[in-house]
């Protein structure tokens, strides 16, 4: 499974480089690439925090696939779907929700964020 994320990962870089070599839009790369790094970063916190909820890490996992195809998506069509692309970024807040709301007894996970 990690050998099919990295795959993923290096496809999507090499799909930005080419799209890049074919119309020469340097914004639209820098887009690209910052989109997808923070989409990855988005992510990373929430397989972290997502560990002691197994729904919150089924939903990150599905938003991850829905985030990734937005930016596949802007790389083929030209058009910027925000929300898709971040939307990944729910996870954490539902998780800092419930732990608000129900008390938390993940403490060691609060600390790793801040």
């Amino acid at each position: 499974m990690k050998a099919l994320i990295t795959i993923a990962i290096l496809v999507t870089f090499v799909m930005a480089f080419l799209a890049y070599r074919k119309n020469r839009d340097l914004k639209k790369l820098f887009i690209t690439l910052g989109s997808f790094v923070v989409m990855l970063y988005i992510l990373w916190v929430g397989f972290r925090v997502s560990v002691a909820i197994f729904p919150l890490k089924m939903a990150n996992i599905v938003l991850g696939f829905f985030s990734w195809g937005g930016i596949v998506y802007y790389m083929l069509r030209d058009r910027y779907v925000w929300w898709v692309i971040f939307s990944p970024l729910l996870v954490p807040v539902l998780f800092v929700l419930f732990s608000l709301l129900g008390g938390s007894r993940y403490e060691d996970i609060w600390r790793q964020l801040f």
